[in-house]
């Protein structure tokens, strides 16, 4: 059995999120039940801009008056403890420990009209991720699987990775949803920049390993024979011609050539910053590069209700400064900029006023979001909030309108229709817009 961890963190409400999604062998990447193949409206193709979206993921909600929307002229107990620098943008402001990203601004898309409409983890891991509210009965695929299965694979690589295990699978964030589980991501759930990273299965260091993946592939095959009874020939051969494809990519030497980090000079590495966030989105550059079409990374820590401002200017601040900046940097020198989309977001804001404890709590009508890349329109802010950051005040945009622009951008119709289990029709994003000001 191949265990694929689906995240195991703890946050204010107490509850650990360690959850498994037990799989015989390669079976998250098999293909599910008949109608998941047979079941699915035409719709008129979208133009493709992006050919890929790196999608990175700060569970517990990143507070947004002390990152990308400061309010230096509000008391005090609003402001908080930092200062603020200039960015390229003529009056626009960052808070200070963001200085390398404060340089960047003109590649840069600051949401500051974000309206997260919720203050919930778990659930939040689900709306943000899919622009649905979350419904126990019909939960949605994450923006990840639907890319997976819209484009399939690509140069031989896994569609559809996940970088850390900070997602919380309550409620069903993070993944397929009624998609299936064979549209799942493929997680590293291991620490990047650990000296002893590996990613189970594509690090097959000897025969005996290889040997003992065969063997899971083989009783895999043998466990699946029961159902071919009662599925078509044409549902068999497809079947079997995804776990081939599954087996090959595990197997094979690009995957293990793309998640080899210790193929980046030093000087790459120190760059992005030796933990586990920055050596993250220097892996998602080097998957994207080989043909993995959408990478989350995630990190985990911004639950702030104690210590908001020590927690943010000794750790979670400089992870994001330095390796947000590298990953746009490199990105651009490389060329892979104006078709790559790179997102950056949380659960929600957190709340204006500074807390007893040096904290900010859950906060559900403003919050902060980045975007780069991917032909959208940057060098701007798009809306803003009022003096104390409470409300958005100019161009509101919501979890699904964030979800429109991510699926306009990588060329999936918004109005794409899928078939649920109990055979219900199901449109993929029919009330979020696409953000105007960056089409």
């Amino acid at each position: 059995m191949l265990d694929l961890q689906t995240g195991s963190t703890t946050d204010c409400t107490g509850v650990s999120r360690r959850t498994f999604l037990r799989v015989g062998g390669l079976s998250a990447f098999g293909l599910g039940l008949p109608q998941y193949l047979q079941a699915r409206a035409q719709t008129p193709a979208a133009p493709v801009k992006a050919k890929r979206c790196i999608l990175m993921w700060m569970q517990g909600g990143p507070s947004h008056i002390d990152t990308f929307d400061p309010k230096p002229d509000a008391p005090a107990e609003i402001r908080g403890e930092f200062g603020t620098v200039p960015t390229t943008l003529p009056g626009v402001r960052f808070c200070d420990p963001l200085p390398m990203l404060a340089k960047q601004t003109d590649k840069l898309a600051i949401i500051r009209g974000h309206d997260p409409k919720n203050g919930s983890h778990g659930v939040a891991d689900h709306l943000m991720m899919s622009g649905h509210k979350f419904n126990a009965s019909l939960p949605f695929p994450c923006f990840g699987s639907v890319v997976a299965k819209e484009r399939g694979y690509e140069r031989g690589m896994l569609p559809f990775v996940q970088l850390g295990k900070s997602i919380d699978r309550r409620f069903n964030g993070g993944v397929a949803g009624f998609l299936g589980d064979e549209f799942n991501p493929f997680e590293v759930p291991d620490d990047a920049s650990s000296p002893t990273f590996k990613v189970r299965d594509l690090a097959i260091t000897g025969d005996s390993e290889r040997i003992r993946l065969d063997r899971r592939y083989a009783m895999l095959a043998d466990l699946e024979n029961y159902q071919k009874n009662t599925e078509s020939s044409g549902v068999e051969k497809a079947r079997d011609e995804f776990y081939e494809k599954a087996h090959g990519i595990i197997t094979g030497p690009n995957a293990k050539k793309a998640f080899d980090l210790s193929q980046e000079s030093e000087k790459t590495r120190e760059r992005y910053g030796k933990n586990s966030l920055g050596q993250g989105c220097l892996l998602a550059r080097r998957l994207v590069e080989s043909g993995v079409q959408f990478v989350t990374v995630t990190d985990g820590g911004w639950d702030t209700h104690t210590n908001n401002f020590r927690s943010l200017k000794d750790r979670l601040l400089p992870r994001v400064d330095r390796g947000l900046s590298a990953l746009v940097e490199d990105l651009s020198t490389r060329g892979l900029l104006d078709d790559t989309l790179v997102v950056w977001f949380g659960d929600f804001g957190r709340t204006p006023k500074v807390n007893p404890t040096a904290g900010r709590d859950h906060w559900s009508t403003s919050g902060v979001a980045v975007m780069a890349g991917g032909g959208l329109k940057v060098g701007q802010v798009v809306g803003a909030t009022n003096s104390l950051a409470e409300y958005v005040t100019d161009n509101p945009v919501g979890p699904q309108d964030i979800a429109a622009t991510i699926y306009h951008v990588m060329g999936v119709p918004l109005h794409t229709w899928y078939k649920a289990q109990d055979g219900r029709p199901i449109e993929l994003c029919p009330e979020g817009k696409p953000v105007k000001q960056l089409i």
